[in-house]
């Protein structure tokens, strides 16, 4: 009997404490907001990220996807609930492209030069630029090929966006940043377009 009373009084609360979490976790509409709610409960590790529909392909991605701005999802494991609530959605302009990258301070100007004339006549005779660029590139994406990946504005340097954007797809050109000693041949492989990226607060809250 005293157990069941023990349960009868202990549920109530636990109600009212989820209650309060709820609507803690609803009241969090910013980016602002949540890294507020992650400082005050640092016993959640919470953590602030960003999903990219290109670069993402979980399940977990895909149906955080699914969800509006303000959607929730929590994930339950043996140990953990683990809770997600979108921040942001929104479409980002991407661009694209594979290079071959020279370190002028380890280069002469001539070295570079000759070995840029040569890629670009070699790629106009029908070499693969990716095979040329695991060959020559001085950047560490040599290994896939001088691969760019999708870009947003600002991850590149300014010069490097700016090229990239003035020419067309399957356009090859070169391109000096001088005061940085860097030194491309730029192949141009993809059209810009906009990608689907979601900011995220994901927190983990273990059971008792």
């Amino acid at each position: 009997m005293k157990q069941l009373l023990t349960v009868f009084f202990i549920l109530p609360l636990i109600c009212i404490a989820q209650d309060n979490f709820n609507k803690e976790l609803d009241s969090i509409l910013s980016k602002e907001d949540a890294k507020i709610f992650i400082k005050s409960n640092k016993s959640i590790k919470g953590k602030i990220i960003v999903f990219n529909k290109e670069k993402h392909k979980t399940q977990l991605a895909e149906d955080l996807f699914k969800l509006s701005k303000g959607g929730k999802k929590v994930v339950n494991t043996e140990y953990n609930n683990t809770y997600y609530k979108i921040l942001d959605k929104k479409k980002i302009p991407h661009n694209r492209v594979s290079y071959v990258f020279f370190d002028g301070k380890k280069m002469t100007a001539s070295e570079i030069n000759s070995k840029r004339v040569k890629i670009m006549a070699l790629y106009k005779n029908g070499y693969k630029f990716k095979d040329m660029a695991k060959l020559y590139s001085m950047d560490i994406n040599a290994s896939r090929g001088g691969d760019s990946g999708w870009f947003e504005d600002g991850k590149m340097h300014t010069d490097f966006e700016n090229a990239v954007k003035y020419h067309s797809t399957e356009d090859i050109f070169t391109l000096d940043i001088n005061e940085l000693n860097w030194h491309y041949v730029i192949l141009k492989t993809h059209d810009a377009k906009k990608i689907e990226e979601i900011t995220v607060l994901r927190f983990s809250e273990t059971k008792v």
